[in-house]
Formats: C-alpha cells, sequence, structure tokens
C-alpha cells in the first residue's frame, strides 16, 4: 500500500516496529517504533513520559516526510 500511495504523489512514512518487512516491502521512508504490541507508546511510562514520546515520533514521521529520497531510508 505503501508504494501505491507515493506512486500516486504523495509522500509515505512507514512507522513500525520490523524494519526488515519494510524493507522488504518497499517503504521508502522508515521510521522504526517502540515495540510489537505498542508500536507508539510504551504503557511502562507515566502519561507525559509517553506522550512526549509520542510526540518524538511524529516529529521524526514529518521530517521524514520533508526530506526528499531517492532509496529507501531508515531514519
Amino acid at each position: 500500500m505503501v508504494k501505491e500511495i507515493e506512486r500516486a504523489g504523495f509522500p509515505v512514512v512507514h512507522m513500525c516496529t520490523v524494519v526488515p518487512i519494510s524493507l522488504t516491502v518497499g517503504a521508502n521512508r522508515i521510521i522504526p517504533t517502540v515495540a510489537i504490541p505498542y508500536p507508539l507508546g510504551n504503557p511502562a511510562l507515566t502519561a507525559v513520559d509517553e506522550k512526549e514520546l509520542r510526540r518524538k515520533l511524529v516529529k521524526k514521521a514529518l521530517k521524514a516526510l520533508e526530506t526528499p529520497v531517492t532509496e529507501q531510508t531508515v531514519f
């Protein structure tokens, strides 16, 4: 799906916990996330710390969207 959306002209960031799978499916911009059951969070953190973790991941994804890439890139 990621490749088809990019083919239509929209940049995509694939946020995932298993980077080799993203590389296999051909995602161009890849952001590693936390863990399989909690890709964008960590229930062991306080609510404030978890919010900051999520904010950092989203900011990283937005930066990746702004970055021109010519090949698969893991940020």
